[in-house]
């Protein structure tokens, strides 16, 4: 089998695998990811709803939510065109806002849930808040634990 059509045949099994779980609710390995579980779809459901959000009021399309002992902890819609700060991330803006709403800055053993990969400052960010590990996008790409 040539390079490309092995690649090809680990996607297509991957897709059945992922396509399997979601009809099934059970949960699904694919090699070398973590397990993909129905609650992990709910929360990347959740910043799903958080990127509507942004693009509603004209923002970029990205969203986030920070997640502790099954419940939102931080909520984050893109803000940088409605603030006009580069800062405010989604990200950025589900860990600020859990910080705020639990008052502390640190979030150990939280989860953080986005529609994409976090930026290099994002994720910085997510390890000073000591956030446990990080979900993002739709194939719910399981990134671990943040590195600083």
């Amino acid at each position: 089998m040539t390079v490309g059509g092995h690649r090809r045949h680990l996607l297509g099994w991957a897709a059945a695998a992922a396509l399997a779980s979601l009809t099934t609710g059970a949960t699904t390995v694919v090699a070398g990811a973590a397990a993909v579980s129905p609650a992990d779809r709910r929360w990347y459901e959740a910043a799903a709803a958080m990127k509507r959000q942004a693009q509603s009021w004209g923002d970029q399309a990205y969203g986030a939510v920070l997640v502790m002992q099954d419940a939102v902890i931080g909520e984050g819609p893109s803000r940088v065109v409605q603030r006009g700060d580069p800062n405010a991330h989604a990200e950025r803006e589900a860990i600020r806002d859990a910080q705020r709403r639990l008052g502390r800055e640190q979030l150990v053993g939280s989860v953080l849930y986005s529609t994409s990969r976090p930026c290099r400052a994002c994720e910085a960010a997510a390890a000073r808040a000591r956030v446990a590990r990080m979900v993002w996008g739709e194939a719910l790409n399981d990134a671990g634990q943040p590195r600083p």
